[in-house]
């Protein structure tokens, strides 16, 4: 019973996977084998290469797709493994890739990627630009991540707030203006040194990163660059700064669809910048108490301004009440007009007072003075 895997010998080999486009999909690819295969192409093309089967962690089950899927390699990747069949050689099976510091672009014959688009970066490290933060001797970065430049040069700043005009009431009393502000996209929060940040980068440019970095330049002064992002190639993205602040970012639409219920609850304050429409349906059911309230505590004040155009309230059923504690005050630029299509009544338990500059006149069938 000497003939089973590692009994009759262990056979290790390393090559560079040629080919991905497993027809059985299990994360097989191809691979020209140092040792083993020739670099000539038209001798051993390719497509004649034997299958290799990657070899998962145990964080991944194997079995019906619980687990991370096994699709990191791509043409061009070097990786090391054993021979299931032994020295047949016609088994392989992969342990590992192997990341390098690549001198030359892919060539012509085998061991390259035969697409050449593999490697991307000559002369540089394998490891993902995010993670080594590249500088000179003077702390500049010298060969900053796409994404990274990308999103610094989007970074958005000068974002109004609404601006409320100061006023006078009708009785002569000043109403305040409200503060006049703008805000802006926090700055990039980005500042790893190697080897603190773990980057996944995905072939197309999808990222994702978790940054452990703390500066200790300054021993005394530790400053902390830890981060979460999720980063889309389009530019969306969600990141944890070290402070702790959240910055989304949606380059297109944004849907949020909920089952449930939505409690929010801010601490500080908020500003709501719109470029377009804004629109609210409440209680699209119909259904009786789904009330749309809005209450402002003590020591503020409700304020809307329409800029240029009309401010319109309309009840299809039901009434319009308002109370006020205090005094009423409408200040009409143009002609008031009120149209009532029942009876109109107006209780005063003080003294009425009308003063018009022109005409008053009364019309109506029956006209009672004090009756």
């Amino acid at each position: 019973m000497n003939n089973f895997l590692g009994q009759d010998g262990f056979i290790w080999f390393v090559g560079v996977v040629e080919d991905r486009n497993d027809p059985q999909k299990l994360g097989r690819v191809r691979v020209r084998c140092l040792g083993y295969h020739t670099a000539d192409k038209i001798a051993l093309p390719t497509s004649d290469l034997p299958w290799a089967s990657p070899v998962l962690p145990i964080t991944s089950s194997g079995i019906s797709g619980i687990g991370q899927t096994p699709l990191g390699l791509v043409e061009g990747s070097w990786v090391f493994g054993f021979f299931r069949d032994s020295q047949y050689a016609q088994e392989p099976m992969i342990l590992g890739s192997l990341p390098g510091r690549p001198s030359e672009e892919a060539g012509e014959g085998g061991f390259y990627d035969p697409n050449k688009i593999f490697p991307r970066h000559i002369n540089e490290p394998d490891t993902n630009r995010l993670a080594v933060n590249a500088k000179d001797e003077d702390g500049n970065e010298t060969n900053p991540h796409l994404a990274l430049e990308l999103r610094r040069a989007t970074r958005i700043t000068g974002l109004a707030t609404a601006d409320f005009d100061a006023t006078t009431a009708a009785d002569g009393s000043d109403i305040n203006a409200s503060d006049t502000d703008t805000w802006n996209q926090p700055e990039i929060a980005y500042g790893s040194i190697y080897p603190k940040n773990h980057v996944y980068e995905s072939e197309s440019g999808h990222l994702l990163e978790f940054d452990d970095t703390i500066d200790n330049t300054d021993p005394d002064n530790p400053i902390s660059r830890e981060r979460i992002h999720l980063y889309h190639k389009t530019g969306s993205s969600v990141e944890y700064n070290p402070n702790g602040d959240r910055v989304n970012i949606v380059k297109g639409d944004d849907y949020m669809l909920m089952s449930g219920s939505n409690k929010v609850d801010i601490q500080g304050l908020s500003d709501i910048t719109i470029g377009g429409r804004h629109k609210i349906f409440i209680n699209k059911d119909g259904a009786a108490d789904n009330n749309y309230d809005i209450q402002v505590g003590p020591n503020a004040n409700i304020n809307i301004q329409v800029d240029a155009g009309d401010i319109n309230l309309v009840t299809k059923q039901g009434k319009v009440n308002v109370n006020s504690a205090g005094d009423y005050n409408v200040k009409v630029g143009g002609n008031y007009t009120m149209t009532v299509a029942g009876n109109r009544s107006v209780t005063t338990e003080g003294t009425t007072t009308d003063n018009t500059t022109g005409a008053v006149i009364h019309r109506g069938d029956t006209i009672d003075l004090n009756p």
